[in-house]
């Protein structure tokens, strides 16, 4: 297999690049040198239910967001034998869960979490998932002293739509409130956890903004105008640096969806590792261009076509073909089969498919994929292996 053109995915590919490579330019939003805050929020105020729309949004509706929701949003400060580092993150719940991504407590030691109020406790870590990189931890507080945020619906987010984010940029500015829209959905990073090859797995779903995120956000919260956690802002794609050589906000930001922590949180507030649905097959991360689709001899230029599939998946069980003959573009195999539906939800691209096996399916459910095969439209059914 040629990984200029492939991914090896779990559920659905194999990312042939570590997560750090998805792009020369792709940072994880971690800060170093930390300087713990102190800042006092005032009492949250109720919000009018936002119904989707922009128009009539003025600064004390974002006033009111933020006096309701930074309260429950929390700075996080790591050590670990690497040195020291920070982030953001989020309160679940009375019961002193905090959620934020794995990769801002990585190998922490010690871990202290700063609220808005000036109150700090030291926090464990509970589970970790670093196939979509999020973590519990928790810390021992009083009940009416946490302020859980409300949970929203990704997939009712429309691209154009205003978001905002809260969190700790540069690990100096705690409280610090961006605003945005959503750039797009479903697309996709390197996942953390690799394979036995040191093949990065597949994170999907993630929703792109352009709301300012920075180093030090990470793990904190992408949140509607409902003040709705929908994602968790996980990274950006940039081509600018600070002085000391950290990444700056360029309008590519990219947040972890909050349907798929939906999907794991029951799992991982048991202490225990998720186990995301798996396909068994390789395919591009990037969208064919005409000149391929026809070097290919497929008519149609849009879907999820199948490089190859991994020996004695789920794929090839259920009889899915990968490419098996040259082409006169380098390390493009045609014969391979399109799959343009899953469930009779179109697929567009490669992201459609990870993004809905990832928020509505789990290992051993069947799905029916509609694929193109030397011309001609057929339904494959297939059952859902484990990611290895």
């Amino acid at each position: 297999m040629k990984k200029s053109i492939t991914v090896v995915i779990s559920i659905l590919f194999l990312l042939g690049l570590m997560a750090c490579q998805f792009s020369p330019n792709l940072d994880f939003l971690k800060t170093k040198t930390p300087q713990p805050s102190t800042v006092v929020v005032a009492t949250p105020n109720a919000l009018p239910v936002y119904s989707g729309g922009n128009i009539g949004i003025n600064d004390s509706v974002l006033s009111d967001i933020f006096d309701r929701v930074n309260p429950g949003v929390v700075s996080i400060f790591i050590s670990s034998d690497k040195g020291q580092a920070s982030g953001s993150g989020f309160v679940y719940d009375t019961a002193g869960h905090i959620i934020t991504n794995y990769h801002v407590v990585e190998g922490a030691n010690y871990i202290e979490v700063d609220f808005p109020s000036g109150q700090k406790a030291e926090a464990t870590v509970l589970a970790t998932d670093l196939d979509s990189d999020i973590a519990v931890i928790t810390v021992n507080m009083p009940a009416d002293q946490l302020v859980p945020l409300p949970l929203g619906d990704s997939d009712a987010l429309k691209v154009g739509q205003l978001v905002v984010a809260i969190g700790n940029p540069f690990s100096t500015f705690s409280s610090t409130m961006t605003m945005g829209i959503v750039s797009a959905k479903g697309r996709i990073l390197d996942s953390i956890r690799t394979d036995a090859d040191q093949n990065s797995f597949t994170a999907g779903d993630i929703i792109q903004t352009d709301a300012t995120i920075n180093p030090g956000n990470s793990g904190g919260p992408l949140l509607n105008l409902n003040g709705e956690v929908i994602g968790i802002n996980r990274a950006i794609q940039t081509t600018g640096t600070t002085s000391d050589g950290s990444p700056v906000n360029s309008g590519i930001g990219f947040a972890v969806s909050i349907n798929i922590v939906k999907k794991v949180l029951p799992t991982l507030l048991l202490g225990e590792k998720y186990d995301y649905p798996y396909i068994g097959i390789a395919s591009s991360p990037y969208d064919f261009t005409l000149a391929e689709y026809r070097a290919l001899g497929i008519s149609q230029t849009s879907g999820c076509y199948i490089t190859s599939v991994t020996a004695g998946g789920p794929a090839e069980q259920a009889g899915l073909r990968g490419g098996t003959r040259s082409t006169e573009i380098p390390n493009l195999s045609a014969g391979g089969d399109l799959i343009i539906a899953v469930d009779d939800k179109v697929v567009i691209s490669y992201g459609d498919l990870i993004s809905y096996v990832f928020t509505h399916k789990s290992p051993g459910d069947q799905i029916t994929l509609t694929i193109i095969r030397d011309g001609k439209q057929m339904e494959v059914p297939l059952t859902l292996g484990k990611r290895p």
